[in-house]
């Protein structure tokens, strides 16, 4: 329950998860986090274990007609997230989504096949409500030896960067982890039974919980690794789907019979597992499209819109001006020497100060205001329902601001203003307009001359 408050954050403010991992608190308060976060652990294992009982000695029981609804129903789930990671490895090659698809869906089908036959046997009389069904066994001893391999190729077998080897040698993984979990399973002595009358009715649950809460604990050190970028939701998940599976297994092995409260508690908990993987991974999803949209639209340095945006604005600002009749207007600076700051600071510090107006420009705009940049050291600004005078007033404003900063080398823009309709009804007439505008102000090459000062007097 520890990770559940960073889940909620990252749901609330993913772009700046990031940041906030990186600020590591004080030894005081870490150690009050693990306080919280053992206190949290033990409430939840006593209320947990008070419903594990109540549920034994309830007498509560199910029907096999709900048995087959979580059956199929997490089989359903399973392959949904199988086709969710396929596309996931094929853009990010994250193996251990990979090996988990496999894992998932084998462990799916294992159970459902598994149910109908023991279904069969029950009805026919040769089983007995004590019996532990060998699919469930199975399936989640491989689940979560799946668990354990995702991590353990994560840590120690480096990435080939080849799709195609790393499908196969993912199936490899899955492959023979079921080859030899079944294989024990049938070579065992003895066919798992539940004994009503022993305390822990079913020991052999103790297998799959081991292993679970050893995964558990792998993903929650993954979590907390500092040497790793900031985890993702899909991370989260992970810890909370071997989380599940714990206490999925700490109530199976209480069932004293087959359809008791007990089992269809661990069964609910199994299902939910199912139903957190795949929404963890289809929020991932989400957050990386809107990643990928994001960086389509900005400019990478000065994150600002890009050309591409700025059009897009513009002929968006064109058909609401038409419609409304209502003008707006386009300014396009230039920064002012860019190039002597790049030969006398470098280009770090030329890139800087690229950000350094970038920043003005977005601090300095309206909600309602684009502010992009139109390439090299051009930038736009677009202004709806701002007449000339208005934007202006706002190259105004951003060349004082600019004069006003302490920061060295200090900077100067040039500015041309083009308005609708006067100056065009298409961005490139407005846009044209606009760089008229800046030239023949730079012709006066007053902001050049005060630009080489600054900088002269810096050095």
């Amino acid at each position: 329950m520890g990770g559940w408050t960073k889940i909620a954050g990252f749901l609330r403010h993913p772009a700046t998860t990031a940041t906030e991992s990186v600020r590591r608190v004080s030894k005081p308060s870490t150690a009050g986090v693990s306080r919280l976060s053992i206190l949290t652990y033990a409430i939840v294992a006593v209320g947990y274990s008070a419903l594990i009982a109540y549920l034994r000695y309830a007498g509560v029981t199910g029907t096999t007609q709900s048995y087959l609804y979580l059956e199929v129903g997490g089989t359903l789930i399973s392959f949904c997230y199988a086709a969710n990671a396929l596309v996931r490895f094929r853009g990010t090659h994250d193996r251990t989504a990979l090996i988990l698809a496999f894992g998932f869906v084998l462990s799916g089908i294992i159970e459902t096949v598994g149910y109908f036959a023991l279904n069969t046997r029950l009805q026919a009389g040769h089983a007995f409500p004590t019996t532990v069904p060998m699919g469930w066994m199975v399936s989640r001893v491989l689940l979560a030896v799946m668990l354990l391999a995702a991590i353990a190729v994560e840590r120690y077998m480096p990435t080939a960067r080849q799709p195609s080897r790393e499908t196969a040698g993912a199936l490899l993984v899955v492959l023979l982890a079921a080859y030899l979990t079944s294989a024990t399973f049938l070579a065992a002595p003895a066919a798992p039974f539940a004994h009503a009358a022993w305390i822990l009715s079913r020991p052999w649950d103790l297998l799959p919980g081991g292993l679970f809460l050893i995964a558990a604990i792998w993903y929650r050190q993954r979590l907390n690794n500092d040497d790793r970028e900031a985890p993702s939701l899909y991370e989260y998940s992970l810890y909370g789907v071997a989380s599940l599976n714990v206490l999925c297994h700490a109530a199976a092995i209480f069932s004293r019979h087959l359809f008791d409260g007990p089992f269809f508690l661990a069964e609910l908990c199994k299902t939910a597992s199912y139903v957190m993987i795949l929404a963890g991974a289809l929020l991932e999803q989400a957050r990386l499209f809107e990643q990928v949209r994001s960086m389509a639209v900005s400019d990478s340095l000065t994150g600002l819109a890009n050309y591409r945006r700025l059009i897009h604005v513009i002929e968006t600002e064109l058909d609401r001006s038409k419609r409304t009749q209502r003008g707006f207007s386009v300014i396009l600076l230039d920064m002012d020497g860019l190039k002597a700051i790049n030969d006398h600071f470098g280009h770090l510090t030329g890139s800087r100060a690229l950000v350094r107006l970038g920043k003005v420009l977005a601090n300095h705009s309206r909600a309602i205001d684009t502010p992009a940049r139109y390439g090299g050291d051009e930038f736009a600004l677009v202004l709806p329902e701002a007449g000339r005078e208005v934007a202006s007033r706002v190259v105004a404003r951003v060349r004082e601001r600019l004069a006003a900063e302490q920061e060295r080398p200090a900077l100067s823009v040039s500015a041309g203003v083009a308005a609708f309709p006067e100056d065009g009804d298409t961005p490139e007439q407005l846009l044209g307009a606009a760089d008229r505008a800046l030239y023949g102000m730079k012709h006066h090459g007053k902001s050049s001359v005060q630009n080489l000062k600054r900088i002269a007097a810096c050095l």
